[in-house]
């Protein structure tokens, strides 16, 4: 009984794709844009997680929508590819440029976050793995506490939440976040992989990682728990598992950029 009224479901969104293309209208369009509204808002709250209690919830998800309507304007049934999987980057694009627009992060902490950025980035191509927080401590010439109170700053702001760009060939045209990267909302909540070759990059680049970091990622990206469900399962603090976060961001970034 489940089964069949599933497929309903399928060939009746399949059916209002088709009618919406074959004659655009704002009617179709809307109903488009109810069947699909979970998505924005699970986005929303995914991105929104990983900022200030000052950031609107429901601002974000207005953003979102802007992004799933510019998705089903321009989704083409005839290349064969899911709409979620179209979609989620303009979802969470369009929420994201208009972050940028409010500029809320102090200019201090992008520069804090770019020092450990290179920092991760130059040991990683020295050493030929993943550095210590004690090695990226000397190399910024600063005290082991003095990095900690920068991953909590940069944490705290959520610049290096989803959005963070990485490359996945050699002339930089497969731009992707670790979000595109890890995140398929098809399969919503269980995350899945979009293409073999940056799953075959990512899953060695995540090998690469210390246990505690590794395991942060698979719980909030793989798992969708929240940060402070991880920290209830490792026995620390959501503060502390924003930082852990953050710093395997960095790790992957520099991993990434060396591939």
């Amino acid at each position: 009984m489940v089964d069949d009224e599933q497929e309903q479901g399928s060939n009746s969104i399949n059916e209002l794709w088709v009618q919406y293309k074959k004659e655009p209208s704002k009617e179709l369009r809307d109903k488009l844009l109810i069947y699909y509204s979970p998505m924005v808002k699970y986005v929303a709250a995914r991105i929104g997680s990983g900022l200030p209690d000052y950031v609107d919830q429901a601002d974000l998800v207005s953003y979102g929508f802007f992004g799933l309507i510019n998705a089903i304007e321009r989704f083409d049934l005839d290349r064969g590819v899911r709409f979620e999987s179209y979609a989620i980057a303009r979802i969470r694009g369009a929420i994201i440029d208009e972050l940028r627009k409010m500029d809320w992060v102090p200019r201090s902490v992008r520069r804090k976050a770019k020092e450990v950025e290179q920092a991760y980035m130059k040991l990683n191509a020295t050493l030929g793995r993943v550095p210590s927080e004690a090695e990226v401590a000397e190399e910024m010439g600063i005290e082991a506490s003095g990095l900690q109170q920068i991953l909590k700053d940069i944490s705290f702001t959520g610049i290096v939440a989803l959005e963070q760009v990485f490359y996945f060939d050699d002339d930089h045209s497969g731009r992707k976040t670790i979000g595109d990267t890890l995140f398929d909302p098809s399969d919503m909540p269980s995350l899945a992989l979009e293409s073999k070759e940056s799953q075959e990059l990512l899953n060695n680049a995540l090998q690469s990682l210390r246990e505690r970091e590794r395991t942060v990622i698979a719980l909030y990206y793989y798992e969708g728990l929240t940060l402070a469900a991880i920290g209830d399962i490792l026995g620390v603090t959501e503060s502390r598992v924003c930082q852990i976060h953050t710093k395997a961001l960095f790790q992957l970034r520099s991993l990434l950029a060396s591939k």
